[in-house]
């Protein structure tokens, strides 16, 4: 297999041949991905992409946590802009961005539209696959694009390499469904929506619309090859690791439901609470440093869970106040509490040049306060929990779980579910016993 051959790697990737520790990383990926969908189907952005799907979108093809049926687009759309809809979901730093929020909702949606009996194991090689290839084709894209693009528009390649191998699509309109993607998928600026939060979001649902798209166009005979981000010689060696060094374990998970770019800020105004025990009451000022990027998410008061996601100012005065960053700290409740809305405009924010040269290999923040006493309170630099250095427990992932998941589903439900993925195996019937927790 050539460093680039994606249809070869697809074709040979088996359970047996990945590594055990990411072979454990995958089901938590998985159960956290499934979690994040759980939440995101009460949000109204969910509610507004299914009333879309149904109108525009209709055919058999079930959806996450949802009792529509659409075409094998449109669940791959709605799948993916239900996770996006709470930023609760796994990155890779150096794609600046995430792989499994685009990849899970395809290699469902295509799956189940083509009927093809897969394995509990076969669904997670696939899925490994996806991120391997997913994470490769983000780095691929920022090393040839000047501008900073959503994650859908290099996911767009993954859904289609995933959706022309469900397809058993030979070699050539293989090699076209990723010409395709690569051309349609949505290259949307990204600090457009950092700037200005809307539902927007990170492009993962129409990344997934456009690679689906893109398999079933090739197979029609629709031409596009070559997919650039994937042959360029200058390219070659982000994809010639492929099989041998797995991105699967370079993965982030969040410990909090909003941007990963706050989460420093977040981490260390916790880490300063912990240690020092203070009251909200008794905060005067709060400084947070950080790398420029994170100084550019939303600072003021949220007027919606958009905005809240896409903030530093709300998510750092609640960790101050509350001690905690969940659910709860990104819906409107929170937007009209008083205690949190003072301090929240006693934050000054400071980009520092020492975290921007580590940015975006490396994210990292410090808080400090006076108190009405005029005691000062600085806290060291600090990074966010669920990097690969301080990746989360099995346990806490586990817990997230419950935590998104619980607040759309019933507990038997919840468990089931956590039951399910841990049990894939080799047999057909473990994967349909997650499906049927998961649809509905």
């Amino acid at each position: 297999m050539s460093q680039v051959d994606l249809y070869g790697f697809l074709n040979q990737l088996r359970w047996e041949d990945i590594p055990a520790p990411v072979q454990a990383q995958v089901r938590l990926l998985l159960l956290d991905l499934l979690g994040v969908a759980a939440a995101g189907s009460a949000t109204a952005l969910h509610g507004a992409v299914s009333r879309y799907g149904a109108r525009n979108l209709a055919g058999t093809t079930p959806v996450l946590f949802s009792a529509a049926r659409l075409s094998p687009e449109g669940a791959a759309l709605v799948g993916g802009m239900t996770i996006d809809a709470i930023d609760a979901h796994d990155g890779h730093r150096l794609t600046k961005g995430h792989v499994g929020c685009a990849v899970l909702p395809a290699l469902l949606a295509v799956g189940a539209d083509t009927g093809r009996v897969l394995s509990g194991t076969a669904f997670l090689t696939l899925l490994v696959a996806g991120y391997e290839i997913g994470t490769r084709a983000g780095m691929a894209l920022h090393a040839s694009a000047a501008d900073y693009h959503t994650s859908g528009a290099w996911n767009a390649v993954t859904a289609a390499a995933l959706t022309a191998h469900q397809l058993g699509l030979a070699r050539r309109p293989f090699e076209h469904a990723l010409g395709i993607a690569e051309y349609h998928g949505p290259r949307s600026p990204m600090m457009r929506v950092i700037d200005h939060p809307t539902m927007l979001k990170d492009g993962s649902g129409w990344g997934a619309l456009a690679g689906v798209s893109a398999g079933y166009l090739a197979a029609e005979g629709f031409t596009g090859a070559p997919a650039v981000t994937v042959l360029a010689p200058d390219l070659a060696p982000i994809w010639a690791t492929l099989g041998t060094d797995w991105e699967t374990l370079q993965q982030y998970l969040k410990a909090f439901p909003v941007c990963r770019w706050a989460q420093p800020a977040v981490q260390a105004a916790l880490d300063l609470k912990a240690a020092h025990g203070f009251a909200p009451g008794e905060i005067a000022e709060i400084t947070v440093q950080t790398f420029t990027e994170g100084t550019r998410l939303w600072q003021g008061v949220p007027k919606d869970t958009e905005q809240a996601q896409y903030a530093i100012g709300l998510p750092v005065a609640a960790a101050l106040a509350r001690g905690q960053v969940g659910l709860a700290e990104i819906t409107e409740p929170a937007f009209s509490d008083p205690e949190l809305g003072r301090i929240l405009r006693a934050i000054r924010y400071v980009p520092a040049p020492v975290y921007d040269a580590k940015f975006p290999a490396e994210r990292w923040a410090d808080v400090s306060l006076r108190l009405t006493t005029g005691a000062e309170i600085a806290g060291p630099p600090t990074v966010a929990r669920g990097d690969p250095e301080t990746q989360l427990s099995a346990t806490e992932i586990t817990d997230k779980f419950r935590a998104l998941a619980g607040a759309r589903l019933a507990p038997g439900r919840v468990a089931a579910i956590i039951a399910a993925v841990q049990n894939l195996d080799d047999t057909a019937e473990s994967l349909e016993a997650l499906q049927a927790l998961i649809y509905g």
